[in-house]
Parts: C-alpha cells; structure tokens; sequence
C-alpha cells in the first residue's frame, strides 16, 4: 500500500510539473523567491561557476546531438572549491553539515536577453549573492520560479521574460529542461558528477555512477 501511495504522489508531482511548465506563474523579480538556505548560513559563502551549454546538457543527461544547446539558457553550477567545502564542513561538524549543492538555471524569454544579461553577469558567484545581485537584479523583468530537489543536488530553474509580456517565447526550452531536471534520478555524489580542477567538462560515464535507482 505504501509503495502504490508513492507511486501515485510521484505520478501527481510530474503532471503538476507539466502543467506548471505550460503556464508559469510569473511574478516580479523584487516578489519572486530566491534559493533558499535554511540554517545552514556558511553555505552562502560557496561558490557557483557559469557553465557551458554543453555541461548543462550532459547535468541533464541530454545527448548534445538530440537538442538545441539552449541559446537562452544560463546556468551556474557548483564550482571545485564548493564541493571540497562541502565535504569539508560535512566532516568537521561530524555529519551534521550539509552536502548539499545548488544548480541555478536561468531561461531567458530570448537570446538577446541572454547576451546583455550574461555581460553584466559575474562569471562566478557566492551563493549567498545570487539573490541580490541575479535574481533581484533583473529589474523590469518577471520571473517563473521552479524548485527540485534530487539526492545532494538541488536545481532551481528561473524563466525570465520582460514585464507585461504575454506567454513565454521559450517555453519549450523551459519545458525540456524541467522534464529532464524532474526525471533525474538522485544524485549521491556530486563530486563524481561535476568537472574536477583538471577536467573542463562533465562526461556520461562519471555521471551514470553517481546516479541510484
């Protein structure tokens, strides 16, 4: 019984997710909610990197040859002094320290938006200033907020367009990434899945080990 109730809030959760994805609340950049914290406040000194088109596809384990790269999407992904940080406190507080990481995912209503954003956007930031300097920054523009949580990971993926502007012209670019995040499996390790200090790029192979059934 218990495994059916899960399987029908699972089944519940992904039509919820498509139907969010078709039509998005969006709000204002000043009334939207910004990546979430909760006690563990050392977590907002850790940085996030910009990442590639290609990176993204591969964390979304998207064969580059089946999609476009996104041309209005920017992401940030944890950078190598955050994971070892990560470990690092998780040890020193004897397990009580998250391990936890975040993954910002930022879909522009289009390329232009992307470009002009992207040159005033630092190409690594804390965590902890991604609010206000990212979020909150995008005066003039309303935000769609999405929000998943897989094993160590979690994602939260921002539609942006400009303010009174009807639908959203990238909806399937919004649409395949929120599948593809919503049908990850659960990460383990995230130090296996993100590029190390010697490797530019996230491959398959190191990804597929730190997936679990």
């Amino acid at each position: 019984m218990g495994e059916n109730e899960q399987k029908k809030k699972k089944q519940k959760h992904k039509h919820t997710d498509q139907k969010s994805s078709d039509h998005p609340a969006f709000k204002r950049s000043s009334d939207v909610k910004g990546i979430r914290f909760g006690s563990q406040f050392i977590v907002k000194s850790f940085t996030v990197r910009r990442a590639s088109s290609l990176q993204l596809s591969r964390l979304l384990r998207l064969a580059p040859s089946d999609h476009p790269l996104f041309p209005s999407t920017t992401a940030f992904i944890p950078t190598n002094f955050t994971i070892l940080a990560h470990h690092a406190w998780h040890t020193l507080t004897l397990g009580l320290g998250t391990k936890n990481s975040k993954v910002v995912v930022f879909v522009f209503e289009s390329e232009n938006m992307k470009l002009s954003v992207d040159r005033l956007w630092p190409s690594e930031i804390p965590l902890g200033e991604v609010n206000r300097k990212l979020v909150r920054g995008l005066n003039g523009c309303e935000i769609a907020r999405f929000k998943f949580r897989k094993g160590c990971i979690t994602f939260y993926v921002f539609a942006v367009r400009k303010v009174n502007v009807i639908g959203f012209s990238r909806a399937e670019d919004l649409r395949l990434i929120l599948q593809s995040v919503a049908s990850l499996k659960d990460f383990l390790d995230h130090t296996a899945m993100l590029a190390l200090p010697n490797q530019r790029t996230i491959n398959y192979s190191s990804q597929e080990a730190a997936m679990a059934h």
